[in-house]
């Protein structure tokens, strides 16, 4: 008898290829999703370069399909993702903020718009190849966990998922480890047991996202300031730039320079020492919290501010629609635009977009102190 029907997103790769095994051979009704997304024929494609959504990936995902036995369907959805990931892409980095394109492909294209295609073919589930766990209490109400394998963990990009889409998906491999998975698919014959991970943002292969916005973005030039305002180079445009930088500035000093500060209303790029990259902690917004309840009252957490950022330690206060975040200890360049997500133990409690960093003469007790009694 079958678990129920589900859709797997299905990119051609070991992750997704070995989910859709794992659910099939636990007795769930597989459809494999291949979405395109991003065409090899677009002009703006970098050629030459192996992005997603290839005809090699498509065709590997139909051969995983077709060999355990599970029907395979490519859909276009490229004009869904040019508006609701590229655009947000160009616009962010437009606007002097750093964004992170998979953290809202996620949201907008593997967790609602292909969720809806799904439920339009009358799946149960749709599952993804992410390293991630669900694990669900006795009235089925869903936690989103880290991975097993922590080298691999995923759920940073998943922190905007909503109870009503984890009751809905499944993620398989969580549990495993990379080599897990290798080992799999080597075991069940699958020509993708070896095949590399990717390691771009899908839509611009080879990495160089400042050729990708001098495409698509004409030059905005500006200054290029110290701290104290004093104009020590020309720039052609801030989306050019993000915070941390260093290399890339145009400026010859015999002290290293940083970018330290975005300004987009005034076009200036602001450049200081490396100590004036640290901060005491950040403000966030646009904040989801995956058991649907906000904390009201200040939380120890562990935070993330980048991808492939360790965890650390801090306080966080939810003010009204803003969060803000005390870290036990000064990070180093809090970039606006990127997420930040909050950890207790394993479980992924939320997260939100960084708005910039908080007062060098902030404390922890001025930002608990201003929590409603």
């Amino acid at each position: 008898m079958s678990l129920g029907r589900v859709v797997v997103a299905m990119s051609g790769g070991v992750d997704s290829s070995v989910a859709a095994l794992l659910l099939s051979r636990e007795g769930y009704e597989v459809i494999g999703v291949t979405l395109r997304l991003w065409s090899d024929d677009r002009p703006d494609a970098a050629p030459l370069s192996r992005g997603c959504c290839t005809l090699e990936d498509i065709d590997d995902a139909r051969r995983v399909c077709e060999a355990i036995g599970a029907r395979h369907y490519v859909i276009n959805a490229e004009r869904e993702f040019k508006a609701t990931v590229v655009d947000y892409f160009l616009a962010e980095y437009e606007r002097g903020r750093t964004p992170h394109p998979c953290i809202a492909c996620n949201d907008l294209i593997k967790f609602d718009f292909l969720l809806n295609r799904a439920l339009a073919m009358d799946a149960d589930y749709i599952a993804t190849g992410h390293y991630a766990r669900l694990v669900f209490d006795d009235e089925g109400n869903p936690t989103l966990m880290k991975a097993i394998d922590q080298s691999k963990d995923q759920s940073y990009v998943l922190f905007g998922l909503r109870q009503e889409q984890l009751r809905r998906l499944l993620l398989p491999v969580g549990w495993y480890t990379k080599t897990d998975l290798r080992e799999l698919a080597r075991e069940a014959g699958l020509d993708i047991a070896d095949k590399a991970d990717s390691q771009d943002i899908c839509f611009i292969p080879g990495g160089d996202y400042r050729k990708f916005l001098q495409l698509h973005r004409e030059a905005s030039p500006g200054d290029v300031v110290d701290m104290e305002g004093n104009v020590l180079a020309q720039h052609q445009g801030i989306d050019r730039y993000t915070i941390g930088q260093r290399k890339g500035l145009g400026i010859a000093d015999p002290a290293p320079l940083y970018v330290v500060r975005i300004e987009p209303e005034t076009r200036r790029v602001v450049v200081g020492p490396e100590e004036a990259l640290l901060s005491p902690g950040l403000i966030a917004d646009g904040m989801n919290w995956v058991s649907g309840t906000a904390p009201s009252e200040p939380v120890e957490v562990t935070i993330k501010i980048r991808y492939k950022a360790t965890d650390m330690p801090a306080t966080l206060v939810v003010q009204g629609s803003e969060t803000r975040v005390w870290f036990d200890e000064p990070q180093r360049a809090v970039t606006p635009g990127q997420a930040a997500v909050f950890y207790r133990e394993e479980e992924l409690l939320g997260g939100g977009y960084i708005v910039g960093p908080l007062d060098s003469d902030a404390t922890r007790e001025s930002i608990t102190a201003s929590v409603p009694s």
